[in-house]
C-alpha cells in the first residue's frame, strides 16, 4: 500500500494530525475521510488578494469601513468557488454552515478594524469571501490565497469548521499576512506565520464575546473535535502541547520553550508543531497586562508584524520587533512583552547575566 504524506498546507488541521488519522482503525470513517483530504489537498495557492476598491480612490477607506461579504457553496465537490448563496445585505439562509461563515467573516473584520484600524485583510478594503461545504467530508479549512474555503469534517472525529470563530479569524489572520510581510512558509518563519495567524484568530473570538485575557480560554479550533475525541481543541496557545491527547490521534506536540524546540522536515519544518513557542509568548504577555489582549499585546504584535518584518524572520527578529512595538505604547507593556519572550526562551533576560 502506498504511504500518504501530509500536503503542504495552510490549513488548521495540520497535515501530521491528518496522517495519523488516516492511519485509524477506531475512526474507521474518518480514516478513509482524512485519506481523501490528504489526496485533495488544497487549490494552488493564489499570490494576490482580491480587492474592492472605490474607483476614486481618495476615499477608499471611508467607503468601504464595513465589511463586503459573500459566502459559496462547492456543494461536496472541490471546486471553487462554488455557487453564491449569501452576499452582503441578504438575510441568513436555511444553511447554519452558510451562516456561520458569513458571521464569522464578520467577527475577523469587526476585530481588525476595532483594534487595529485595519480596514480588512490588505487595509484596503479586500472583499470577504468564503466557500462551504467543499469536497465530502473534508477534513480541514484552510485560505487560499483570496478565499476561505470550509469542509463539513468526516463526524467521527471532526463535526465542522465554521462554528469555531477561532478557526475563521486564524484562517483569514493568513490573509492579513500574507498582504503585511509576507512570512515564508517554511521553518521559524512559517511557525511564525501559524502562531500570528493563531493569535489572531483568539482575538477575534475573544472581540466577539468581549473577553478580557484572564476569561479567555486561549483555545484554538475549540469545538470542531466530536465528543468521541479526547481533546478540547487543535492547541492550547497558554498550554501548548495540552490541546489533546488521544489514543487514535495521539497527543499534541507542541512544546512550551526553545529548549525543546523540534527539527523536522515534516509539516514545512514543524510549522503547526513550533508555533507553540510564540503562541505561549503571547497569551503569557497578554494574561500579565490583564484586560483585552488586542489593546496592549495585540498592539505591539500587529504593529510587530505591519513595521517591516522580513519575509524569512526568525522568532528572535520578530521579539525584537514586538519589543520596540511595545515599548512605543508604553514600558508596562514593553516589560510584559520582555518577560513573556524571555520566558519562551526566545530572549535572553539581561537581568539575569553574569557579568563579564
Amino acid at each position: 500500500m502506498d504511504s500518504i504524506r501530509p500536503h503542504s498546507t495552510q490549513g488548521i488541521v495540520p497535515g501530521y494530525l491528518l496522517a495519523r488519522l488516516a492511519t485509524s482503525g477506531r475512526y474507521t470513517h474518518a480514516a478513509q475521510a482524512a485519506r481523501q483530504t490528504l489526496i485533495a489537498g488544497r487549490p494552488t495557492y493564489h499570490s494576490t488578494l482580491e480587492l474592492s476598491i472605490d474607483a476614486s480612490g481618495a476615499l477608499v477607506a471611508e467607503v468601504t469601513a464595513a465589511p463586503t461579504r459573500a459566502i459559496f457553496d462547492a456543494q461536496n465537490t472541490e471546486r471553487l468557488p462554488g455557487v453564491r448563496v449569501r452576499g452582503e445585505d441578504d438575510p441568513p439562509v436555511a444553511d447554519p454552515t452558510a451562516n456561520e461563515a458569513f458571521d464569522g467573516l464578520g467577527a475577523t473584520f469587526e476585530l481588525l478594524l476595532d483594534a487595529f484600524g485595519r480596514n480588512s485583510l490588505d487595509d484596503a478594503g479586500a472583499a470577504l469571501n468564503a466557500t462551504v461545504h467543499y469536497g465530502i467530508d473534508y477534513d480541514n479549512a484552510f485560505w487560499d490565497g483570496s478565499r476561505m474555503v470550509f469542509g463539513d469534517g468526516d463526524g467521527e472525529v471532526f463535526s465542522g469548521f465554521t462554528r469555531s470563530v477561532s478557526v475563521i479569524g486564524h484562517e483569514l489572520g493568513h490573509g492579513v499576512i500574507q498582504s503585511a510581510s509576507g512570512l515564508i512558509y517554511q521553518g521559524q518563519s512559517g511557525a511564525l506565520n501559524e502562531s500570528i495567524a493563531d493569535v489572531l484568530g483568539a482575538l477575534t473570538e475573544q472581540h466577539l464575546q468581549g473577553q478580557t485575557a484572564d476569561e479567555a480560554s486561549w483555545l484554538v479550533g475549540e469545538g470542531i473535535f466530536t465528543d468521541a475525541v479526547q481533546g478540547r481543541a487543535l492547541r492550547d496557545m497558554l498550554n501548548p502541547g495540552t490541546a489533546y491527547d488521544d489514543d487514535e490521534l495521539g497527543r499534541d506536540p507542541q512544546p512550551t520553550h526553545m529548549r525543546d524546540y523540534v527539527n523536522t522536515t515534516d509539516d514545512n519544518g514543524g510549522v503547526h508543531i513550533n508555533s507553540g513557542i510564540p503562541n505561549r509568548a503571547f497569551a503569557l504577555a497578554a494574561r500579565t497586562l490583564g484586560g483585552h489582549a488586542w489593546e496592549g499585546a495585540g498592539l505591539a504584535w500587529y504593529r510587530a508584524l505591519t513595521g517591516g518584518l522580513s519575509s524569512d524572520a526568525g522568532f528572535s527578529e520578530f521579539a525584537q520587533k514586538t519589543l520596540t512595538a511595545a515599548g512605543e505604547i508604553g514600558v508596562t507593556v514593553e516589560s510584559a512583552v520582555r518577560d513573556a519572550w524571555v520566558a519562551v526562551g526566545v530572549i535572553e533576560d539581561a537581568r539575569t547575566r553574569d557579568p563579564q
